[in-house]
């Protein structure tokens, strides 16, 4: 088992990547990492002592002073380095540098001499060290205004407001879960490398604001789940439904039609395709328990009482939904959150699921944890 530390564990790609570690509690042993540590030495030394990997992402992205990100940032890889060397311990440390070590600024200056420092150190002490200069990262629960221009798109449009292009250029993007996969996969290399990590795909600004435009208005305002092109739209889906406030938003009411005949209701409107299954619930019974980490979802109450409940992977607040027959509706799943649905009333809960793609025995991406 590798016993593997985080630092910057609570930060956008941090988080990912810890929640990333523990689908696979037989190979890694995650070591908690919290920000105080850089300010007490012992703990610091403490924390790499148990670790065979050290993946260094704790930085400063933004100041109103640029020489605050610079000190900050080159303060705490010395720290590292110090940490490591007075308990003369050489653990493989992975460094997230950036795209912008080539540009004139001094963020990408605090990540350039950064990297060399920790290259330094690899080397004056036979170390493996992995210097991973990383281009745009967006995804699920990024902060708006601060780590990308994807998550302040999401956010604005979300919240009625119109994002402004500054700079209509392409980009290079990567998803942060293939972020955590190349990351991850470096952990067993030996010796000191920069690694140019590979970008999924290049869009310039506007298709990506266009995109959400359509997300916006079709899925936020009306639920219609839109046609999603590949992998690629459907991590960008997945990152915009994030910024949702699903307190609010879910359970959402159909339109029911009756006649003599009976009852018809649309359930869901899509521009793929996918699975539909549907299940009868006992009272008292619960299903479910889990979490994905890229499949969409959605859960329609047609008959019965249910209580469907969501909590955050790492996350202590659980969201509860109360749907009833009577009044058909749907509540959507995100990713990266385990849930469960409970017939909470007297009768059998009719209820259907559709999710976008075939189960896969072999990648069922379907991981247990209670609510």
């Amino acid at each position: 088992m590798i016993a593997v530390g985080i630092t910057g564990q609570h930060g956008f790609v941090g988080t990912h990547l810890f929640n990333t570690l523990g689908l696979y509690p037989d190979k890694y042993k995650r070591i908690p990492f919290e920000d105080y540590f850089f300010y007490d030495e012992s703990i610091l030394r403490a924390f790499i002592k148990q670790c065979d990997v050290i993946i260094h992402l704790a930085a400063m992205n933004r100041h109103s002073d640029p020489q605050v990100i610079y000190d900050t940032n080159i303060g705490l890889i010395k720290k590292l380095i110090d940490a490591l060397e007075c308990e003369g311990v050489a653990p493989h440390v992975l460094f997230s540098s950036s795209t912008q070590e080539d540009l004139d600024n001094l963020y990408g200056k605090s990540k350039k001499e950064g990297r060399e420092l920790l290259e330094q150190w690899a080397i004056r002490n036979n170390a493996s060290f992995s210097g991973l200069v990383v281009p745009n990262v967006y995804g699920e629960f990024s902060k708006p205004n601060y780590n990308t221009f994807i998550a302040t798109f999401a956010h604005k449009l979300i919240n009625g407001e119109q994002p402004q292009i500054i700079a209509d250029c392409n980009i290079k993007l990567i998803y942060v879960g293939s972020l955590c996969e190349f990351v991850i996969g470096q952990f067993e290399n030996k010796g000191v490398a920069k690694l140019n990590v590979p970008f999924d795909f290049e869009r310039n600004v506007s298709s990506i604001l266009s995109l959400f435009e359509q997300f916006n208005s079709l899925y936020a305002k009306k639920g219609f789940v839109p046609s999603l092109s590949d992998i690629n739209e459907v991590n960008l889906f997945n990152t915009f439904r994030s910024y949702l406030d699903y307190k609010n938003q879910f359970p959402v009411k159909l339109v029911k039609h009756t006649d003599h005949r009976g009852m018809f209701v649309e359930t869901i409107k899509l521009g793929i395709g996918g699975q539909v299954s549907f299940s009868t619930t006992l009272p008292g019974i619960t299903r479910g328990n889990h979490y994905h980490t890229r499949k969409i979802e959605r859960f329609t109450v047609i008959k019965g009482k249910a209580r469907i409940q969501l909590r955050k992977i790492g996350g202590d607040e659980v969201l509860d939904f109360y749907l009833d027959g009577s009044e058909p509706s749907y509540v959507d799943i995100p990713v990266w959150y385990t849930h469960n649905i409970t017939n909470i009333g007297d009768e059998e809960l009719y209820t259907q699921f559709w999710i976008n793609e075939w189960y896969n025995t072999e990648d069922g991406d379907t991981y247990f944890e209670m609510v």
